[in-house]
């Protein structure tokens, strides 16, 4: 008897243990935008370090 009461509090602090570190997340930021990390692997960043004709000059003035 002693071990299910034991293993009741011993689930309900897992669940809230959980439920604070869901709050956590979403205080966070952790899910506020979920679809962008799937397109910015699509965005080509680099092609103003290749192509020459597109590189801003900086001369210092």
């Amino acid at each position: 008897m002693e071990s299910t009461f034991f293993l009741i509090a011993l689930g309900f602090v897992i669940g809230l243990a959980g439920w604070a570190l869901f709050l956590w997340a979403v205080r966070s930021g952790q899910f506020d935008d979920v679809e962008a990390a799937k397109y910015r692997m699509l965005d080509d960043d680099d092609d103003d370090q290749h192509n020459p004709a597109t590189k801003k000059k900086s001369d210092g003035r």
